[in-house]
């Protein structure tokens, strides 16, 4: 059957359950003693009295006698229903039924000859009538992109992609609870920011009508938060939506979950301990152990984790020294056929390097990489014994940046110094990215105690701990590009 016809095929049972007087959204019913399928499922005895709600998902008929399955959240019960027990009216409603309709059951509990708990239905109420049909099997590029287009059917139809969001639920929950623990108080930051900072990206812009002010969504809560650290706040952290106006790949997305943490009178060294308990922590929660495999290699999560130098490595494989100017670095990168068309090196293509690294790695486990560049890392602190070489590492799982942290700069002058040589090096074409934050400035003028911070990617993580390919398959309404555009490329 074509699918306008099922349509209308529905539309015509809709019609006629309403002229039988039957609501077919919203049925008035009292649920107060409604009981999860799980519940139902974990305590069965037979004999007993159940009473749920669920998805109609499949259906056997046999005469006067039809079995069907009913599904919730996270599991499915099967459903008996037979004439001289349900009744006539209430049976012959069944035949009004489609699969996805969303159905109330009451009844008894029982096992059938092979031993499958069943619940045999003394009272069936119809509490949402669907009118599109649920597709079989998603398969292709093309059906990939609806499932991201249209999660909601994605979710009822592959069960094991709803496992996914209920894993990333966990996750989080789990870090929460970690933080929570450790006497770290969660805060909220603004979203919009009037001057864009605490990393490098390109911002998403607005406008505010009554203030008449231009705004940008944020692409990091960094400086905010280190504003409740010179306000006496001494453990803080924020699971964050930021955004940042960019590229879209497998590992990008617009909008994204970060989780910032900062403690006081902490450091780098600290952060490195946090993450290694945070990210174990996450994996027990999801999987249950410490050693899985993420995309057919294996990962091993027990501690301690490996280091290496940010800065040995680039001078063992390019010869780029921390003290280069700009122009020498890139000079090296294009004698390895590295940068080959750029004219000036970028911070983001020194980033790059130890990526494109880890990518020829084989070892899919995580990895450290400390002794970065200090002209790489403007909010952080540098080593006494090397102005050089700043206190930070980078958390790599999988060949993906996962984490990233530091030691905080908390000397004002020497912070206003950087952001002043970072605009004056960059040569952005953004205007708004060489405006400097003087309320950040001069709150750190107040005293910000010393510092380690720390911020998390929780949609790679998921990525890893979920074993999922895409971003998108751990986001439940990633940005897409419109239809409409899609159809004319």
């Amino acid at each position: 059957m074509e699918s306008n016809d099922i349509l209308q095929d529905r539309l015509n049972k809709l019609k006629c359950l309403e002229q039988k007087g039957i609501k077919p959204f919203g049925q008035a019913q009292k649920l107060t003693h409604l009981l999860h399928i799980s519940d139902v499922l974990s305590w069965f005895q037979e004999g007993s009295k159940a009473f749920v709600c669920g998805r109609l998902m499949a259906k056997r008929e046999h005469g006067k006698v039809i079995f069907f399955d009913l599904r919730d959240q996270e599991v499915k019960i099967q459903v008996y229903i037979k004439e001289d027990i349900l009744g006539k009216e209430t049976f012959e409603l069944f035949n009004s039924l489609d699969i996805g309709d969303i159905l109330s059951v009451e009844g008894e509990l029982f096992k059938t000859r092979t031993g499958e708990p069943t619940i045999k239905a003394v009272t069936l109420c119809l509490l949402a009538k669907s009118l599109k049909p649920l597709p079989e099997k998603w398969h292709g590029l093309k059906d990939v992109e609806t499932r991201y287009r249209q999660r909601y059917v994605d979710l009822i139809a592959n069960h094991e992609v709803k496992k996914i969001f209920i894993s990333r639920g966990k996750i989080i929950t789990a870090i929460r609870n970690y933080l929570d623990k450790k006497n770290y108080l969660e805060v909220e930051t603004p979203m919009m920011h009037p001057i864009p900072g605490g990393a490098a990206g390109r911002p998403f812009k607005t406008h505010h009508n009554e203030y008449d002010i231009d705004l940008y969504l944020r692409i990091a809560p960094e400086l905010y938060l280190k504003r409740l650290l010179v306000g006496g706040f001494e453990r803080i952290y924020e699971i964050n939506r930021s955004f940042r106006n960019e590229g879209v790949s497998t590992r990008h997305n617009p909008e994204f979950t970060m989780l910032e943490v900062y403690t006081a009178y902490s450091d780098c060294e600290g952060m490195m301990s946090l993450v290694e308990e945070l990210v174990i922590e996450a994996a027990m929660a999801s999987t249950g152990k410490l050693k899985f495999e993420y995309q057919g290699k294996l990962i091993d999560l027990t501690p301690p984790w490996k280091r290496y130098s940010f800065a040995e490595v680039v001078k063992e494989k390019f010869g780029i020294l921390p003290e280069d100017e700009a122009q020498a670095m890139l000079e090296k990168l294009q004698a390895k056929g590295r940068a080959l068309n750029e004219k000036k090196l970028s911070r983001s293509q020194v980033a790059k390097i130890v990526e494109d690294l880890l990518h020829e790695e084989d070892d899919f486990s995580p990895a450290f990489f400390t002794d970065y560049f200090s002209i790489l890392c403007p909010l952080a602190r540098n080593k006494p014994d090397n102005p050089h070489i700043s206190e930070r590492f980078e958390l790599f799982i999988a060949g993906m940046e996962i984490a990233n942290a530091y030691s905080e700069l908390n000397d004002p002058l020497e912070q206003k110094r950087r952001f002043e040589e970072e605009i004056a090096e960059a040569g952005t074409d953004i205007p708004q990215l060489r405006m400097i934050d003087e309320d950040f400035v001069n709150a750190l003028e107040y005293g910000m105690p010393p510092a380690g911070g720390l911020g998390i990617g929780i949609d790679r993580l998921v990525m890893i701990l979920t074993d999922q390919p895409s971003i998108r398959d751990v986001i439940l309404f990633p940005l897409l590009r419109p239809q409409e555009v899609e159809k004319k490329l």
